[in-house]
C-alpha cells in the first residue's frame, strides 16, 4: 500500500485560525460602480505634466480637469459611503 493509497483526511486548520470563508448570511459586499474617473483622474495628471514643458494654458486645463475630477470623485465617494449601514462603520 503506497502513500496515496491512505484514506486518512488530509490535515486542515482549526476553523479558528484560518477565520469564516464567506461573509455572515444577511451582510452585503460593497463593490462601487463603474467609473471613467480614475481614467480622466490619469489623463488630467498627464496633461498637467505635459503642459510644464509646453505651455501654460495646457497647464491650467489640466489643473482644472484634475480639480473637477477629484472634487467629483470625493463627492462621490461619500454619497456612497453614507448609504451603507450605520453599523458597517464599526468593522
Amino acid at each position: 500500500m503506497s502513500a496515496l493509497d491512505t484514506d486518512s483526511a488530509p490535515e486542515t486548520e482549526p476553523a479558528e485560525l484560518t477565520g469564516p470563508a464567506v461573509p455572515v448570511a444577511g451582510e452585503e459586499i460593497h463593490l462601487p460602480g463603474p467609473s471613467l474617473q480614475p481614467l480622466l483622474l490619469t489623463v488630467g495628471i498627464t496633461v498637467t505634466l505635459l503642459g510644464i514643458t509646453t505651455s501654460p494654458f495646457i497647464v491650467a486645463a489640466g489643473l482644472i480637469l484634475t480639480v473637477v475630477v477629484m472634487v467629483r470623485w470625493i463627492n462621490d465617494t461619500r454619497r456612497d459611503i453614507s448609504h451603507l449601514p450605520a453599523d458597517a462603520s464599526e468593522h
